[in-house]
Formats: C-alpha cells, structure tokens, sequence
C-alpha cells in the first residue's frame, strides 16, 4: 500500500513538474488548464493626477484669467512635502505640462508635485512673481485636501521658470508681493532649485560673444519688454540697462540678504542662451551670506537639452529635495485604500 502510495505521489510530482501545476494553483479562483499562474509584489503605489486645477484669479475690467496648475499626488495617508514646477519659456510662454520625467520621478519618491503657469510678456513685472507665490499660497491653503505638509512646499524651474523660482527664494519673507487670493497663507518657500535659470536681467548674455550682448541691449529683448513694457503710444520702449534700479529690483541678485531657504542651482558650460555666469553670479552672493548652496556645473550641457532628462541628473535633484523638506513616504508606504 505505502509503495502503491508513494508511486502515486511521484506520479503526481513528476505531472505537476512537467506541466508546472500545482494543487494550491489549480485550486485558485479563474485557474483552467494552460493558464500561467504567476505573482506580483507589490512595492509601487499609485499617483492620482489632477488637472485644470483653477490656483488664481486675475481681474480686468472686462475679464477674469484664470490661471491653472496640474497635481501628481501619491495616494497613501502621510502628509507629504509638496513641490511647484515653473516652467521656462523665454518670459513669452508657459506650458506647465512639460519636464514630465522630473516631476513623476519627484511624484514616485513620494512628494506632492505641482505644475503651475504664469503671466508672461506683455505681462509686466511683478506679475509673474505674484503668480508664483499665488500658486505657493493656494497648495498651503489646500494643504489638507492634498495631503500636504505646509511647514514643506519647495519650488524647482528652469530658465524664466528658473528666473521665478530665484526670486520666489530670494524674496522669501519680503512685504508686498503677495496679491489676490489666500492670503492668510504664507509664501514662503523652504527649498529651491533652478535649471539653467536667469538671476540678473542685466547680464544674461555675459560672455557669450557680442552679437549676444548686443541682442540684450534692445528694448525689444524679453527681459526689457518683462520690466518696461513694449513701446506703444508715448512709450518708446526702454532697453533692461536703461533703469539700474528697476533691473535690479526685478533681478533675485537684488534681493540676496542671507535669509534665504537652501539652493541648488544647475547650469551648463554650454549654454548660449543664458549665461552660466547667471548661475555662478547668485552662487557666490548666497555663499557669502552663508545660505546653504551648492552649484553644479554640468561641463558642455547646453539649453534645455537631453542632459537635463538623464537618470542621475533627476536622481539627483529628487535626493536633494529629500535631504532639504525630509523623505516623504514613498508612493507605496502607508497606501490609502483603492477607491
């Protein structure tokens, strides 16, 4: 009987390993012969995407712009460091919904991430920086319905993004720039990141050889168009050098006093369109106020190109936000239930 029993077992063994079938697998719910059983762990989370969001609410007298922003939120029940991209776009454009790479690897690491347009040009100065610190206000004022933590809401951009998310840093805790809506909130901001971004509207050509410089000594130049308005009527129009005070005032090298939050700035050797001097120049102002600071210089990257989108570049930027607002939970700790 035991050796009719254990050829029956050897039998059974040697069909389940031929055929890759075991009890507990046929035994599952929807098993059928020729079925592939397989398992998954689970070590991701989910996202949820928001989009169209309505963040500010600019009036005219015959209009109401309204200005929008997406969200990646990760779904789980930690309250979560949130991060605002501004996207670049020569002060002329604001296509929010770019530089995905960057904010759904930030998004998986667990962070609350925004994307935010702006006014541009013919909008003038400060209009995009009260737009920034708008959309700051409006994720402070909603920190409970996304999950956030509002003691952390950090900002990244690059080129005019770049720009905004300087000034958005370096006039941290100033008076008077804050405009429209929730404006109980604060919009301050506790890290900053800037690609390749402009820090002195002076001098964003510097170095690149004189047809360059030549190009921002025109009234028709973006920069000087963001601050003096185009020529129209009895305005001729007026070059960035035109007015020191006005440049300087809407320059984030204007307004390094040392009290700023920490930045990493990120720039290319081989930039033609925006100086890495602009980089270099703000780097060592926040040094020598001792503001915590680091440049990387990325030897022959130039504008906006694929250097920007490799793996250790986004590596990097995610692991410096980790290390300035504190590791959130990841995507898949302390998952919310699937709704």
């Amino acid at each position: 009987m035991k050796k009719i029993s254990s050829l029956a077992a050897a039998v059974l063994a040697a069909f389940c390993m031929s055929t890759g079938v075991y009890a507990e697998e046929s035994d599952l719910l929807g098993w059928t012969e020729g079925a592939q059983v397989l398992e998954a762990q689970v070590t991701e989370g989910r996202i949820d995407t928001i989009s169209n969001v309505i963040y500010s609410q600019i009036r005219s007298t015959r209009a109401v712009r309204q200005l929008r922003m997406s969200l990646m939120v990760p779904r789980n029940t930690a309250k979560k460091p949130a991060i605002i991209y501004f996207p670049g776009g020569g002060f002329t454009s604001a296509d929010h919904e770019k530089f995905t790479e960057m904010r759904y690897a930030l998004a998986r690491a667990g962070f609350v991430v925004a994307a935010a347009e702006y006014r541009v040009v013919p909008n003038k100065f400060p209009a995009l920086v009260e737009d920034g610190k708008a959309a700051v206000r409006y994720l402070r004022a909603h920190a409970e319905e996304y999950g956030i933590d509002p003691a952390r809401i950090g900002v990244i951009g690059d080129s005019a993004g770049g720009y905004l998310v300087q000034m958005l840093g370096t006039t941290s805790g100033e008076k008077g720039w804050d405009k429209g809506d929730f404006l109980e909130a604060s919009s301050d901001v506790q890290a900053v990141v800037s690609l390749y971004g402009i820090s002195d509207l002076r001098s964003i050509g510097e170095g690149l050889g004189k047809a360059i410089e030549d190009v921002h000594l025109s009234p028709a130049v973006t920069e000087a168009l963001l601050v003096h308005g185009p020529a129209f009527n009895t305005n001729p129009g007026k070059s960035i050098f035109d007015d020191p005070k006005a440049a300087d005032h809407a320059s984030a090298v204007g307004h390094v006093d040392g009290t700023e939050p920490p930045f990493l700035l990120l720039h290319g050797s081989g930039d033609k369109l925006v100086s890495p001097k602009q980089s270099a120049k703000i780097f060592e102002l926040l040094r020598a106020k001792n503001v915590d600071v680091e440049y990387k210089l990325y030897k022959d990257a130039d504008h906006g190109g694929l250097v920007w989108f490799q793996q250790p570049v986004i590596d990097l930027v995610v692991d410096w936000f980790e290390k300035k607002l504190g590791r959130p939970a990841a995507a898949g700790e302390g998952a919310a239930k699937n709704l």
